[in-house]
């Protein structure tokens, strides 16, 4: 699949029919069983869609044709540069196209590729700790850098560390939102879109100019799940839009994964409880891999290797946490003046062990 912005001629169709209120999905493929295509059944006469419709459907439909103008739509389309595709179309995406009911019409800013048949979403709550943080950007990097697309929703916390860290891998990541394409939420989130867009695509199925609203979101959830061969939850309370993404993965038939807290944690309750009523334990990238059938590559293993740590770097790893550490607090641990510990923090992060996770942050790797 490329992203070509070339829009097919049967988009306006599509298009057309995804703006009529009482025509979803079911009414559609009904449409198209009967009618042979979707333009014929787009310019059906009345009185034959009545064979097929009940009335308000029919007077739903005949109101937006009266108002709709395929031409000018298409248009608007391509001068926001937004491409789209369709079901109709060879470059849909596959595993989403499988589940029941697909939306019609996707529209999408960046590149739709093949090797996004091997996806995993990634979701988790916006109010995420810093363990929560690490554990999305790092796993997500991991699984990015052996060929896995990570797929997400640009949401504060962790679905933006999954994003950072898919990017970080020198992988794919895909943003869906609940919004349409050319209106990114959260708008901090804007630098963080368009490197997505360059390395993967954002992607909806509300139209241009559609505005983020509180209803659209829950929805969106099932296109993550329906692009994804497993979604992983890293941190989720028990009342936690990522629990619906698991939902829609359940019935979808997907694997649902859960990395577990601490036990007391509230950050993690909702990801427990996934745990106890069926969800698959992972802790490492590692994990969901060998799930998945994948082999992760083995550069950071093989540069450790090459480089192996002195002993005055393996004294100063000892007292390195999972969790972010500012370098004076690891200085003052380790017993070591500021400037030494930060030379040696900057060869260990050459070595691949340890990971400045902003501000002089570090945490192992």
């Amino acid at each position: 699949m490329s992203g070509t912005r070339t829009i097919s001629p049967t988009a306006r169709y599509w298009i057309g029919f995804q703006r009529t209120k009482r025509i979803g999905p079911v009414r559609l493929a009904r449409l198209t069983d009967h009618f042979g295509s979707i333009e014929s059944a787009w310019n059906a006469p009345v009185a034959d869609l009545r064979l097929v419709l009940d009335e308000h459907s029919v007077d739903s439909l005949t109101a937006v044709r009266r108002a709709y103008d395929p031409d000018a739509e298409i248009e608007r389309i391509e001068r926001l540069d937004i491409a789209v595709t369709t079901l109709d179309q060879p470059d849909y995406p596959r595993l989403l196209a499988e589940i029941p009911n697909p939306p019609a019409v996707l529209y999408y800013k960046g590149t739709l590729d093949e090797g996004d048949i091997n996806a995993v979403g990634m979701v988790g709550t916006r109010r995420c700790t810093p363990y929560g943080r690490q554990i999305a950007h790092g796993m997500a990097s991991e699984l990015a850098a052996a060929g896995v697309t990570v797929v997400s929703g640009l949401a504060l916390g962790i679905d933006g560390q999954a994003h950072r860290g898919a990017l970080d891998g020198g992988g794919r990541t895909l943003a869906i939102l609940g919004s349409g394409v050319d209106i990114i939420y959260p708008s901090s989130h804007r630098e963080l879109a368009e490197k997505v867009m360059a390395r993967g695509a954002v992607i909806s199925d509300y139209p241009p100019g559609t505005k983020p609203d509180a209803r659209n979101f829950p929805p969106r959830n099932r296109i993550i799940a329906g692009l994804s061969r497993g979604v992983v939850v890293v941190e989720s309370p028990i009342r936690s839009g990522a629990l619906i993404t698991v939902d829609f993965a359940a019935d979808y038939g997907r694997d649902v994964y859960c990395v577990p807290g601490n036990a007391l944690s509230e950050a993690s309750a909702g990801c427990h409880r996934v745990i106890r009523d069926g969800g698959r334990l992972v802790a490492t990238a590692t994990d969901l891999l060998e799930d998945l059938g994948i082999t992760a590559p083995e550069s950071g293993q093989a540069v450790q290797q090459a480089f192996p740590m002195t002993d005055a770097e393996r004294h100063l790893f000892n007292y390195i946490r999972w969790e972010p550490q500012y370098i004076d607090e690891i200085a003052a641990s380790a017993g070591l003046p500021a400037h030494e510990c930060g030379a040696m923090l900057t060869m260990l992060e050459l070595k691949g062990a340890v990971r400045d996770t902003g501000g002089l942050h570090f945490v192992r790797v």
